[in-house]
């Protein structure tokens, strides 16, 4: 069960409920969530001006740095903001404005914990005067140190192999330290190194209907994982084909959708029903 609500409902109502879709500017829907109630935000916000959003985008500073601090006011401690961005490309030159946004996060008390790359599998051709574009910057913001991490896991090539640390350097290291360390097997599995190589998701699927620049299942699906537990609250302010609420309610996590566009609200419900 989810629900739709608007500006009609009381600010104390909404900040008590999960699983709620919010129509309307998030700069304005943000206010009325409780102050360090979200454990996790995960969101692409608008990127420059590479979204026309049916021609109606206001976006810039002016909007990103209110975001930001409102993100700083409802996040727990130990919370993680986890900001999937890119930059444009203006007159031949990028516009950094990834780079401002992570660095006006640090600037309002957030720590930058990681810079990770979502790299895409199929990325569109272009010609241009330069290497095209494959990637897209994951930040992963923390109010103070994450209270939760439950990393991705992956198999090791050279699993079961004992590492006797017989090299050359290793005895000189060993001897001039006085210390001897015993054989160890390599581990089955390691941690998920943080470029991610994952198919771009677009396009229009008969469930949903059209969305132009919808999250692929597993970025989200492995970030909530990774940031969050079950029965935590995360936060999409830019629900945009409500992906995130998609995967945290399979995930058993409440969320918070926040989305200006009605046509997408639809879109959400669909997934959400």
């Amino acid at each position: 069960m989810f629900f739709l609500l608007n500006r009609a409902y009381s600010v104390n109502i909404i900040c008590i409920m999960k699983n709620v879709i919010l129509q309307g500017c998030c700069l304005k829907e943000m206010k009325k969530i409780l102050d360090k109630s979200v454990d996790m935000v995960l969101t692409s916000p608008p990127y420059d001006n590479l979204r026309s959003y049916n021609g109606r985008l206001d976006w810039g500073e002016h909007i990103w740095k209110g975001v930001i601090d409102l993100l700083f006011k409802v996040i727990k401690n130990g919370g993680v903001v986890v900001w999937v961005v890119g930059d444009s490309s203006i007159r031949g030159s990028e516009t950094g404005t990834s780079f401002k946004q992570a660095l006006y996060f640090k600037e309002v008390g957030f720590r930058l914990h990681d810079t990770m790359i979502y790299l895409k599998q199929n990325p569109i051709p272009q010609t241009h005067n330069r290497y095209e574009q494959q990637f897209e910057y994951m930040f992963v913001f923390s109010k103070g140190r994450p209270k939760t991490f439950n990393p991705i896991l992956v198999p090791t090539k050279k699993a079961g192999i004992i590492n006797d640390h017989k090299s050359e350097k290793q005895f000189e290291w060993n001897y001039s330290m006085r210390k001897r360390r015993s054989a160890v097997a390599i581990k089955e599995t390691k941690f998920l190194y943080n470029a991610w190589v994952l198919p771009a998701k677009t396009g229009k699927t008969k469930l949903t209907g059209r969305h132009n620049a919808s999250f692929p299942d597993k970025l989200v699906r492995d970030h909530i994982v990774s940031w969050s537990n079950q029965g935590d609250i995360i936060l999409d302010p830019f629900a945009g084909s409500g992906t995130v609420g998609q995967i945290a309610k399979e995930l058993k996590r409440g969320y918070i959708l926040i989305e200006k566009e009605p046509s997408y609200i639809g879109i959400i419900k669909k997934k959400l029903l």
